[in-house]
């Protein structure tokens, strides 16, 4: 990241600089997803986070973990304590992570104060205190000096939760203007593969969208599809562009207040965009559900689309197969069900297939990781899988990431 822009300082540089014996901030993305027994289901997010971590711990920094997990409402919740991930974390840097009980209150100053080179403080959930996403600066300001004051007055601040770099909270941006202030490992690669998407692509470029909100990807297709060669869609934003062009999509998930600007997308980039030309229908939003595939210009009535069918995964297959750049955002289908989880397993083995042979491959976190994951394909299979679904799609609309601006002054 410093060579391709030289204002931000890396983990390197801080590393130079020497760590040992100081206290060092470290805002990382744990963000895990838990299941009803409090047990993580997917580890990825903490696996990202490790080589930061294990790097500042090897040097001799005494290293403060700052993270969320969730969204609870400033307070408190049991259900969103980071004592799981400070359990995983523990296991996977071979060293106990201590817990604090709280954020930055009396237990937090008082284990930061008797940390030894090479220990690790995980602080309780960040956004157990209010003023962690507050629109007020003055009171984020208030709680990026208490977090300051947890590694001392010779103390360094760490960027490396590439998931909340959107957005302007006091562990994520505030922080960084009191403190000497660095990219993580995980944060300055995150920023170079967008870079390769963004400003050079090599060509044939090809970007799979899917997830169920036109709304939630307009900005995206508006920002990528000038720039494209080929944008499928798929997931349940693809029934509002069936919709659009006049076709029944049944009791399928549809925005009708997006119609008319899908109309206009298909009219502006109908050369790239690619629909499903099959769907996999269900008679109730189930796994159980009676499912059969009908042409996407036949839905039934009373019958709900849950993924694409199989010559929508051929046709897709076929496009990606020529591709030498592939970006991923979004699920095909309902993968969480079995049934309907195989027209994301045929697109993510079709970008599997064209990572072989050597195209750039970047799956953009979010839902479309927990499905690579859930469909039990290897993460190296692709390019780089990003840990952060809405900080890649902020970058690639070509939005300021306050989390990686603030680093640069």
């Amino acid at each position: 990241m410093s060579e391709k822009n030289p204002s931000v300082k890396t983990l390197q540089d801080l590393l130079n600089e020497g760590v040992e014996g100081r206290g060092v901030l470290v805002r990382s993305d744990l963000n895990v997803p838990l299941d009803d027994n409090g047990e993580i289901t997917d580890p990825g997010r903490i696996i990202a986070s490790v080589p930061t971590i294990k790097a500042l711990v090897d040097a001799g920094a005494k290293v403060v973990v700052a993270a969320h997990l969730g969204r609870p409402k400033g307070e408190p919740e049991a259900k969103y304590s980071l004592a799981p991930v400070a359990k995983k974390l523990s296991e996977m840097l071979g060293r106990n992570v201590q817990l604090a009980g709280d954020v930055v209150g009396y237990d937090a100053l008082s284990r930061s104060e008797g940390l030894t080179d090479g220990d690790v403080l995980l602080l309780e959930n960040v956004r157990f205190d209010p003023r962690e996403t507050s629109k007020d600066e003055a009171e984020r300001a208030k709680l990026a000096a208490e977090f300051t004051e947890l590694v001392g007055d010779d103390g360094a601040f760490v960027s490396d939760g590439f998931g909340v770099v959107h957005r302007k909270q006091a562990s994520v941006y505030d922080v960084a203007k009191k403190l000497p202030h660095y990219a993580g490992n995980l944060v300055a690669t995150e920023v170079e593969v967008l870079r390769k998407l963004t400003e050079d692509p090599t060509r044939p470029y090809a970007v799979v969208l899917g997830g169920s909100k036109v709304s939630d990807k307009l900005a995206v297709i508006e920002a990528l599809a000038p720039k494209v060669d080929t944008l499928i869609v798929g997931g349940g934003m693809c029934f509002t562009f069936l919709a659009a062009q006049g076709l029944p999509v049944g009791n399928s998930l549809v925005q009708p207040e997006m119609i008319d600007t899908c109309k206009d997308l298909l009219e502006r980039f109908g050369d790239v965009l690619h629909l499903p030309v099959d769907i996999v229908v269900a008679d109730k939003f189930a796994p159980d559900a009676e499912a059969k595939t009908v042409s996407a210009s036949e839905i039934p009535d009373g019958w709900m689309g849950l993924d694409i069918g199989p010559e929508s995964v051929k046709r897709f297959s076929a496009l990606l197969a020529e591709a030498k750049t592939i970006f991923w955002n979004g699920p095909m289908g309902v993968f969480e069900f079995p049934k309907f989880a195989e027209g994301t397993r045929g697109v993510a083995e079709a970008i599997v297939t064209a990572t072989e042979k050597g195209a750039f491959t970047v799956v953009g976190g979010g839902d479309s990781a927990a499905a690579v994951r859930a469909l039990g394909l290897p993460d190296d299979d692709f390019s780089h899988i990003s840990t952060g679904g809405g900080a890649s799609l902020e970058y690639l609309e070509g939005k300021e990431l306050p989390g990686i601006s603030v680093l640069e002054g």
